[in-house]
């Protein structure tokens, strides 16, 4: 497998400075960001689906959005983060890249907010990337704005492995996050209103496209 990576990596193009700039920031910092393959994976599928509008929970940094917004030129892209101090450092990377007119980046919390910022439109495409414990919530709450035909990708669904665990293996403070996760795994792959796929790429990346 190793070996097959090393040719599929022979191929790369060479990164925009930016984004080399915000693996080290995450990377130094400990900010949490996807993965190469996962990354790569997502951003394929999204070339594929070629949504005019996405919605993102969970912005970190900007990395995702960022990614998103350099791949997708015709693509409009909200993101939606909690946390002031990443929140303020997404806005500098995202003024640093020009995406200003195509990127909007909330401040708030996810599962409390009504801004109008975001809910006064609907979305092709939302991405899940924030608390796992949380996903379910974060599923409901803004599915009923992902237009039909629309997909909806959760990120982290195996949490490094963890999910292969029993709860005696998990410790004792991930231990209802992890429960979370994998009942929202279980009620959402066996949704009628989904066509539901997860794939073993990355950190696990679920697929839900609505009926």
């Amino acid at each position: 497998m190793d070996n097959y990576k090393t040719y599929v990596a022979s191929f790369a193009k060479d990164k925009d400075p930016l984004i080399v700039e915000m693996e080290q920031f995450a990377k130094e910092h400990h900010v949490p960001i996807m993965d190469s393959d996962g990354i790569d994976l997502f951003i394929s599928l999204l070339r594929i689906q070629n949504p005019e509008r996405i919605l993102e929970i969970g912005s970190a940094i900007g990395y995702s959005a960022i990614r998103i917004a350099g791949a997708l030129p015709k693509a409009s892209i909200v993101t939606i983060e909690k946390d002031t101090g990443r929140y303020l450092k997404a806005v500098e990377f995202i003024n640093k890249g020009g995406y200003t007119d195509r990127l909007s980046i909330v401040e708030a919390d996810a599962l409390l907010t009504d801004s109008d910022k975001v809910f006064s439109k609907t979305y092709d495409a939302l991405f899940i990337d924030a608390a796992k414990g949380q996903y379910k919530r974060f599923f409901e709450k803004y599915a009923p704005i992902v237009n039909t035909g629309g997909v909806i990708y959760c990120d982290n669904m195996f949490m490094h492995g963890i999910v292969l665990h029993g709860d005696k293996d998990i410790p004792r403070r991930n231990r209802t996050m992890i429960r979370n996760l994998k009942e929202f795994t279980e009620w959402v792959m066996t949704n009628p209103g989904y066509e539901t796929s997860l794939l073993p790429v990355g950190d696990g990346l679920l697929i839900a496209v609505k009926k």
